[in-house]
């Protein structure tokens, strides 16, 4: 069974949906945001003190992105990933780190500095600065998705997954206003899915059955 470690609507978020995606059986442990400080015992299974943490037999991974590509390729074969004979496969393995060091990152930035720090640490001038960040590299996914339905090869891949939980923290971070048209539409595309839905209910789910009142997203 694969066990996945998360906090709602964080990073660990990716892999909750591509398991819904590839329809896979797993065991969801939701712990309260961040689970370093708020649940210590977690440090017994990650020192890290980070989420996602998938446990899969003897496999431990914490980069969201990675198990996503990890479980289609894993536990595929899936169109989810993109082979290495496919001409796509380099733009699949670029947007799939787009979405975390890219987008997801300054948005960390603009939340520790705009929201999570007491008032007296707050530093409005970066959190301004990393948003402004994040719009220009934006653009790119505007390129991208203003004339093609999904990322890479024609399909839907955990490219999409890592680049739309980048969107869907864009709500929580603020920054969703500044997204074009383009983006908008794409952002509803990935969100109509159904995996994405469920994946949601799962995670809600979770946590009310295991207690977790924190339901704000979060970066990990």
């Amino acid at each position: 069974m694969i066990t996945l470690h998360h906090c709602v609507g964080a990073r660990s978020f990716r892999p909750l949906w591509a398991l819904e995606e590839l329809g896979l059986e797993y065991d969801l442990r939701v712990m309260p945001f961040p689970p370093r400080a708020r649940a210590p015992e977690y440090l017994e299974v990650n020192p890290l003190g980070t989420i996602p943490l998938l446990v899969d037999g003897e496999t431990r991974m914490t980069e969201s992105a990675a198990i996503c590509h990890y479980l289609a390729t894993r536990h595929g074969p899936s169109g989810l990933a993109i082979s290495s004979d496919e001409p796509d496969y380099g733009a699949y393995l670029n947007w799939l780190h787009f979405g975390e060091a890219t987008l997801t990152f300054p948005q960390a930035i603009v939340l520790r500095y705009s929201r999570m720090e007491p008032p007296e640490r707050r530093l409005p001038q970066a959190a301004e600065d990393y948003g402004r960040w994040f719009s220009a590299r934006l653009r790119a996914v505007n390129e991208r998705v203003s004339n093609q339905t999904w990322l890479a090869a024609g399909r839907f891949t955990m490219a999409d997954i890592s680049v739309g939980y980048a969107l869907m923290l864009g709500d929580e971070s603020g920054l969703s206003p500044r997204f074009s048209p383009d983006i908008r539409a794409y952002r509803e595309r990935l969100e109509s899915r159904p995996a994405f839905r469920r994946a949601i209910e799962a995670e809600r789910r979770a946590a009310a059955e295991q207690g977790v009142d924190d339901l704000s997203i979060a970066p990990a």
